[in-house]
């Protein structure tokens, strides 16, 4: 493991909110994407009291290259859950929550429907809370997609991960042009809607493919972009190619911005979910 630049320092968790928010999530024996995928920001998002839910279990149908969520054989589907998030949620008093799940090619639906019923449930409980969604690609169908807007959550995250030439190898399950046409599909339903999107930098893309990147994420009507450094889980995970500065970052963000992104996170700690409230004020 390659010894990581010092703007990629963070702090260990702690204090009075990181706790509450650990036995919180494991009293209602939730996940979250926070601790599943080993997020740099962790500490800095459970001690300001968010997180990000992770529905449909723990483990994941797909095997991406760079992910630390367990891949395997799912476990059955707990029809309580969005009831349990939602409790959560009002427990926590969030005012912005994000709720996403591991891939479920196994399901006939995607989990669609979970998403559905976690939305509801949380507005039912929470009327002040803005909701965000992070949903997998389901394969392209339209049903689940249509689902999952009737809930009508204020923001559908589905991120494209990598440039479009890293997909053979990093996410060979997945298929940049069918997350494109997802995002383009969301304004189609429902116009309302706000639109996001994030990928990964690090991993042996250029120049050219970052900006072609966010020139096809624009075209596809996204309004919020994030873009991160990648991080190596573990040994067995791609390796890190290259170290991007926070200049880099800060130039991609320009470029995003001027293409004509509503709000736009750029920076080696920045992850999909990062400050994702800060979307909503920018809209």
């Amino acid at each position: 493991m390659r010894r990581h630049p010092d703007w990629l320092k963070v702090e260990i968790g702690g204090g009075e909110n990181f706790v509450k928010m650990k036995n919180l999530l494991r009293n209602a024996k939730l996940h979250t994407i926070c601790e599943e995928a080993k997020c740099p920001n962790l500490a800095e998002c459970f001690g300001l009291g968010t997180a990000v839910f992770l529905i449909l279990g723990d483990k994941c149908t797909r095997n991406c290259r760079y992910c630390n969520v367990n891949h395997g054989i799912p476990t059955e589907i707990n029809i309580y859950e969005p009831k349990y998030v939602a409790q959560s949620v009002k427990t926590l008093g969030l005012k912005y929550v994000v709720i996403t799940s591991v891939t479920r090619d196994d399901l006939q639906d995607g989990g669609a429907s979970i998403f559905h019923d976690t939305v509801n449930e949380i507005k039912k409980n929470c009327n002040n809370c803005k909701i965000e969604v992070l949903i997998p690609d389901f394969k392209g169908e339209i049903e689940p997609l249509k689902k999952v807007i009737d809930s009508k959550p204020d923001v559908i995250n589905h991120n494209i991960e990598v440039v479009e030439d890293l997909f053979p190898d990093i996410r060979p399950e997945g298929n940049y042009k069918i997350s494109l046409k997802l995002l383009k599909n969301i304004k189609k339903f429902d116009k309302k809607i706000k639109t996001k999107s994030g990928f990964m930098l690090g991993l042996g893309e250029d120049d050219k493919q970052i900006i072609k990147t966010i020139a096809d994420l624009r075209s596809a009507d996204v309004d919020f972009l994030t873009i991160g450094q990648y991080l190596q889980p573990t040994r067995n995970h791609a390796e890190i190619e290259k170290y991007y500065t926070p200049e880099d970052f800060n130039k991609y963000k320009e470029i995003a911005l001027n293409l004509g992104f509503k709000h736009v996170e750029s920076g080696p700690l920045v992850r999909s979910s990062y400050h994702a409230e800060k979307t909503w004020t920018s809209k």
